[in-house]
């Protein structure tokens, strides 16, 4: 305890704060890397005249909420008051648009990674830079406010994404880590830059509107891990703490994606090696050896922090509805009058589905509150639907749950593994689906037919990826890479418990995700059907 006291008064702590979708969460942790103390602040997105967002206000009462949690932490555990930190970093959701006048004033709403209305602009990009580019990427959000004549594009002198923003309004720095810059547009991995032909072809594709600008000029500057990106400003150091104790000058890294801190949290950065990011949404991260040999809308192609090539299936909806379902058994439970533990309900709720039929019993769910492109759906509908045959139980009830969870995740995994054969020597689970021990890596491990293992460090996630990110700019010896780093001085002896799948799940998922497919139709009905 006094060692630690006496590292935070040093200021050789290093925190790392990430802004999920329904989280903000900040994770000091000491010179072994592991957390000392934390905070968070729970936030959700709004659907405002049919876009997803959060309010610059919502975003900086969530920074300074979770910050303010974290110093109460540190006084309470160490009896210090937290003033000097090592190294900082910042991350986000990936992806979205936030687009900033030369006065730096916000031009429209964020518009995040959740929205799915550019399908046009990212059909139109694809084909001219023979490149997948999802529609939740930035440079899509962009052009296709160029092609809906939106009159505030003329007037962009930056656009950038959440963790990108967060950083320069703390640093003055227009900066992105590469991993959440690959996000944004297409990287040249070989120059560990934005790709210089393609934002050419860019440029000649809006040439005819006559915009004061050119795209090169209004993106952040692209940084790998290591490298020191700012510091914090007096400015800045007001904006994140209001007791005015944070001091600034902090060295700060490159800001980066959730993806990009899921790798750093779960030791995938090396080539072969991946990890699956389930939460809000859920994303599949591998680590390539080659480049794909074609194009699939289904599959981004992004980067790790150092800037290595990485096949990304992203879906957008994943636990939301089957938290809200958990909500309900709260709600029927304290109807009785019965006080409820959530934790001890999820764990009895996930563990329940694991007696359910290998196939879930004929059950189908889709837990779409949003759109999904990898399914080709455009809007929200969360279903439940069964037929007169089905076997309809608790224990099949939340398997299906469960097994939705992952079922878009899994049509763009079965691409990578079916028709790429690319191989995966491991695979890692994070986030909240894996907190229930067991439960959550053994469906992830039916669903891609591969071993999944789970470390103890899960539940910290992304934030504590972040940390390590800031750990590696502060500490890292000359030469010394993210991938040596991690395996050498973070993770070594912690290997996580390891899962192989179970060949009774395997089977009843794959005739799952086969309903799963065909139901499809009866998601685009709601759409129609229900408004």
């Amino acid at each position: 305890m006094s060692n630690v006291r006496e590292v935070i008064e040093s200021g050789r702590a290093v925190l790392g704060i990430e802004l999920g979708s329904t989280r903000i969460k900040a994770v000091l942790i000491g010179e072994d890397h592991t957390p000392i103390a934390s905070g968070d602040h729970g936030w959700e997105n709004r659907l405002e005249d049919g876009n997803w967002t959060y309010s610059l206000d919502d975003i900086w009462t969530g920074l300074r909420d979770s910050y303010k949690n974290l110093a109460a932490d540190v006084r309470e555990k160490y009896g210090v008051t937290l003033k000097k930190i090592g190294s900082i970093g910042f991350s986000a959701m990936m992806h979205g648009y936030m687009a900033f006048d030369k006065d730096g004033e916000l031009l429209v709403p964020f518009r995040t990674w959740r929205n799915c209305t550019t399908g046009p602009a990212a059909e139109k990009l694809i084909d001219l830079f023979q490149y997948n580019i999802p529609v939740r990427w930035s440079i899509a959000h962009l052009y296709q406010a160029v092609l809906n004549g939106e009159e505030h594009v003329k007037d962009v002198a930056y656009f950038t994404t959440l963790s990108g923003y967060i950083h320069w309004k703390l640093t003055g720095e227009k900066a992105l880590g590469i991993g959440d810059a690959s996000g944004m547009f297409p990287i040249d991995v070989e120059k560990k830059d934005f790709n210089e032909d393609m934002i050419r072809k860019f440029d000649e594709l809006v040439a005819d509107k006559n915009y004061p600008w050119k795209l090169r000029e209004i993106m952040p500057k692209v940084m790998v891990a290591g490298e020191t990106a700012g510091t914090l400003t007096e400015e800045g150091a007001r904006l994140l703490d209001e007791s005015g104790n944070l001091e600034a000058g902090i060295p700060m890294c490159p800001p980066e994606g959730d993806a990009g801190t899921g790798m750093a949290a779960t030791n995938s950065v090396a080539q072969r090696t991946g990890n699956v990011s389930a939460g809000t949404s859920v994303f599949a991260m591998i680590v390539l050896e080659k480049e794909l040999k074609k194009v699939y809308p289904e599959i981004d192609l992004v980067t790790t922090p150092d800037g290595s090539l990485v096949a990304m299936v992203h879906a957008n909806n994943c636990t939301s509805d089957l938290n809200a379902w958990v909500g309900i058994f709260r709600e029927f439970a304290e109807s009785f009058g019965i006080e409820v533990d959530m934790n001890q309900l999820f764990g009895t709720l996930y563990n329940k589905a694991l007696e359910g039929d290998a196939d879930c019993g004929g059950l189908l769910s889709y837990g779409y509150l949003s759109g999904e492109f990898i399914t080709g759906v455009d809007e929200g509908r969360p279903l439940f639907v069964r037929s007169p045959k089905s076997s309809f139980n608790l224990a099949n009830f939340m398997r299906v749950n469960l097994f939705t969870a992952l079922g878009a995740i899994k049509v763009g995994m079965d691409l990578l593994q079916k028709e790429e054969n690319v191989a995966i020597d491991s695979m890692l689970g994070h986030g909240g689906l894996f907190k229930t021990k067991g439960v959550g890596q053994r469906i992830l491990a039916a669903a891609i037919n591969a071993p999944v293992s789970v470390m103890e460090t899960a539940g910290e996630g992304g934030p504590w990826g972040m940390a390590l990110l800031a750990a590696y700019m502060k500490n890292r010896a000359d030469g010394e890479t993210l991938e040596d780093y991690l395996a050498k001085k973070v993770f070594v002896g912690n290997e996580g418990s390891r899962m192989e799948p179970d060949a009774r799940d395997v089977e009843g998922y794959e005739v799952f995700i086969e309903r799963y497919k065909k139901g499809i139709a009866i998601e685009k009905a709601a759409i129609e059907s229900l408004i």
